[in-house]
């Protein structure tokens, strides 16, 4: 492995490491939240028994509900969405017999200690990191009762105390970057197993994902259309025109001055030649002949071969796919590859496919550039997502500010 292969490596590791570290705190804040919605609901039970309890259990299930909204918020800004399942229904006999309910009250019981106890340790982790990272600087401030490392091994006398305790600060960070995103991952498995809400509510979400890609479909078929039909208006059309009226002038100049009757023709010839060569643009853009003509992993050698960029094609395919699903591959690199050139000033950029066991075609594009894509910037992202969406595919953009840009795709093959 190259140094610059493992700085990337690390380099993300650490980005992995920070969005970890905030993801534990913000799961600390809810799990609070869940331990005072499970401590109310304690006390509504045991006032149950008197009946004064019944009188509140509707209000602490709406508390239980309101902060499980809290946590699927928050799972959602990390991952796959946590659908809601509504409010609770009215009534508390009808809300307890409601899975949905009953999964929120499992989850405040156990995301309220495992996620507490997660939360603190991944805190402890970052803060032990920062003190003992930094002691050397303000050891000397301390009473020395008080000047010990974190864990209060020793107590520090001299500088070069100080520095040994530094070391254990680069320790610290070796703990963070082997173990914060394993405790993010584990505080959020309570919320992905009981908050989800099935099989039903994946129906209904699949349902929905149809609708909303189907109509995606739509659009940019008719945005598509319009596309050809401008370059076709503002190009071709305007070409042919240009020839009509030339060679009708020519036509008329012939009895009168042949050498300017020569000269449109000449002018008329080349418009003609202008105006096919923008109809095979045209033609291009709709179905690249070089997807009939050759493989797909030929195709996109031609594209990386016209990229500014030093681009490189990894293809690992046994064989040919839909002809649907390989022209959106190729628009699906052409784009991004022209965002490379335009947009992120990178140096190298690298585009892997694989077919997988699955049948599905994945697909990997990296640069190096500056980083800092966003897929609603109107940076040709948003095409690609729609496209590969109507083709049931799925879509996911990593682009830090500072880079590198990773854009994946998977498409289903189609055979």
């Amino acid at each position: 492995m190259s140094s610059q292969e493992a700085q990337r490596r690390l380099a993300r590791r650490a980005r992995v490491t920070f969005d970890s570290l905030e993801h534990v705190v913000a799961g600390l804040g809810t799990s609070v939240l869940a331990l005072i919605a499970l401590l109310l609901v304690v006390v509504c039970a045991g006032m149950s028994l008197v009946g004064a309890g019944i009188l509140l259990a509707p209000h602490a299930l709406r508390l239980v509900h309101v902060v499980a909204e809290q946590e699927r918020t928050r799972l959602s800004r990390w991952g796959p969405d946590v659908i809601s399942p509504g409010p609770v229904p009215p009534g508390l006999l009808k809300a307890l017999r409601t899975p949905a309910v009953r999964r929120e009250l499992a989850w405040v019981a156990v995301h309220g200690v495992t996620g507490f106890v997660l939360g603190v340790l991944g805190l402890t982790l970052a803060l032990n990191t920062v003190r003992d990272g930094t002691f050397p600087l303000w050891w000397h401030l301390l009473p020395p009762a008080d000047s010990t490392a974190s864990l209060g091994l020793w107590q520090v006398r001299d500088l070069s105390g100080a520095l040994l305790v530094s070391l254990m600060g680069l320790g610290w960070v070796v703990a963070c970057l082997l173990f914060l995103p394993g405790m993010a991952r584990l505080q959020a498995l309570p919320g992905r197993r009981l908050l989800h809400l099935g099989s039903e509510a994946d129906l209904a979400t699949r349902i929905a994902h149809l609708t909303a890609t189907r109509a995606a479909a739509l659009d940019a078929h008719s945005a598509e259309l319009r596309r050809i039909e401008r370059a076709l208006h503002d190009g071709a059309q305007n070409r042919i025109v240009a020839v009509t009226v030339l060679v009708g002038a020519a036509r008329r100049a012939v009895e009168r001055d042949p050498h300017d009757a020569e000269a449109m023709l000449g002018r008329a010839q080349d418009s003609a030649e202008e105006a096919l060569r923008e109809l095979r643009a045209v033609v291009r853009s709709i179905m690249p002949p070089v997807l009939q003509d050759r493989s797909l992993s030929d195709a996109l050698t031609a594209l990386a071969a016209d990229c500014p960029a030093e681009c490189s094609i990894d293809a690992d395919l046994p064989g040919r796919c839909a002809a649907s699903v390989e022209a959106s591959v190729y628009f699906v690199v052409a784009e991004a590859l022209s965002n490379v050139a335009k947009h992120s000033g990178a140096r190298t950029a690298s585009v892997r496919l694989r077919r997988c066991d699955d049948d599905r075609m994945r697909v990997l594009i990296t640069d190096d550039g500056r980083g800092g894509a966003d897929a609603r910037g109107g940076t040709g992202l948003t095409g690609i997502r729609r496209r590969v969406e109507a083709h049931d595919g799925t879509f996911d953009l990593a682009s830090p500010a500072g880079g590198p840009t990773t854009v994946e795709v998977s498409l289903p093959c189609g055979l």
